[in-house]
């Protein structure tokens, strides 16, 4: 497939638990540029799942048209994020014949194939098909076999399948937008895009993507990825902790959060004071921050204790040479990398957009990682809004009338 050509516009869709994130990017020779940005309150959506479609696309319209006005441009195609604990990832294999002994592009479609060929329920769909490694005869780790000569090929993959009623959600609050979706993204593969190094993924890493109502996990070994799941854990739990014990409304509680939330004592002094909103329109209180410390502590390290869970679970924790690389809304807090640290065991950074232009200092923020790495996404599999609009829909009547053809 084609790349973007430069000065086309790509827009990545982050619609999460708490927030709605819209990026749009600008493709240049040297990468992308990001020009755009808007951000709404996010009430619809619950541990990833739309549970109010009209509540979703007022934010969806208002994040979107803040993009707009910032970018100076009119937003039709978006690549979209989903998450939720209905993501499953599995590992698939297919082997084929080469025709011609020499391995051809029709012949690695093929293999995929072949390997897609795994029975599935019929609510779930395959989001994502990502080839780990290829084997040419014996030769094996081989990550691009166009042209080497071989009479078997083989391909081993990590198939990503979802819920078709959630993917099928997310579509429709695009479309009642006025938007087409170009793809849909599971979220820990876009902040991967963003976040991650190279030589993290060939030495083995694993991302925890901590959002509001979900923690994404995707583990990369030998530059493949090897295992994904959503946890049904986010700062959202942390923020119910915070207005129950301290007995404040919800919207002041994510407040006190964001401004004085810390997850490790070390951190704290005992003297630090914060004035916390009363429920029912009494006067304010002046309590100690220790306070919100102690109700956060324990929350991040039960996050970390299932992610700790997982990651034994799927057989690749002794495998992370590179460790952590934590992201996400929720892992801004300081402290999370030291209790992660403490909890896991493994060496852990805190991971923001890299690689990038334009807003920079905007963007670098481990909240902004999956908007960015959709349009980092979008930048490398070449399909932006003029393509989609101009490209894809010929080729769609070309392959239509063929089919035509071969039935006459």
């Amino acid at each position: 497939m084609a790349k973007p050509k430069s000065n086309e516009i790509i827009v990545g869709l982050d619609i999460g638990t708490t927030k709605i994130a819209c990026i749009a990017g600008e493709v240049t020779e040297d990468g992308v540029d990001i020009i755009g940005i808007g951000t709404a309150p996010s009430k619809g959506l619950r541990r990833g799942y739309v549970v109010n479609i009209d509540a979703t696309v007022a934010a969806i319209q208002q994040a979107v048209d803040e993009a707009e006005n910032m970018a100076g441009c009119e937003i039709s195609t978006v690549y979209a994020a989903i998450s939720g604990a209905h993501v499953r990832g599995i590992n698939s294999h297919g082997i084929i014949a080469v025709k011609d002994k020499e391995v051809r592009e029709a012949d690695i479609a093929r293999v995929i194939e072949q390997a897609k060929a795994v029975a599935i329920p019929m609510d779930r769909e395959v989001l994502h098909v990502l080839p780990q490694q290829y084997v040419v005869d014996d030769q094996d780790g081989i990550r691009d076999p166009l042209g080497m000569a071989g009479v078997r090929l083989e391909v081993k993959v990590h198939m990503v399948t979802t819920a078709v009623a959630s993917a099928q959600n997310v579509i429709k609050c695009a479309n009642r937008c006025n938007l087409q979706v170009a793809d849909i993204v599971l979220e820990s593969l876009a902040s991967s895009q963003a976040v991650l190094e190279e030589d993290e993924k060939e030495l083995g890493v694993a991302l925890v993507d901590i959002g509001g109502g979900t923690c994404d996990v995707m583990v990369y070994s030998d530059g493949a990825i090897v295992h994904t799941s959503v946890l049904p854990l986010g700062g959202g739990h942390i923020t119910n902790d915070i207005a129950t014990v301290l007995r404040t409304p919800l919207d002041s509680a994510e407040k006190i959060k964001k401004k004085y939330g810390c997850a490790w004592r070390g951190h704290v002094d005992r003297d630090e004071k914060m004035e916390v909103p009363s429920v029912g329109g009494r006067s304010p209180r002046v309590l100690p921050r220790m306070e919100l410390v102690e109700v956060i502590e324990p929350r991040v390290e039960e996050i970390f204790e299932h992610v700790k869970k997982e990651l034994m679970r799927c057989g690749y924790f002794d495998g992370l040479a590179a460790g952590i690389v934590l992201t996400g809304g929720a892992t801004a807090m300081d402290g999370v990398c030291e209790i992660a640290e403490q909890v896991i065991g493994l060496p852990t950074r805190r991971g923001a957009p890299t690689k990038i232009g334009g807003l920079v200092d905007v963007v670098r923020s481990p909240s902004y990682s999956t908007g960015v790495g959709l349009v980092m996404f979008g930048a490398e599999q070449g399909r932006t809004i003029v393509d989609s609009r101009m490209e894809d829909r010929p080729n769609l009547f070309k392959r239509a009338w063929g089919r035509i053809a071969e039935i006459f």
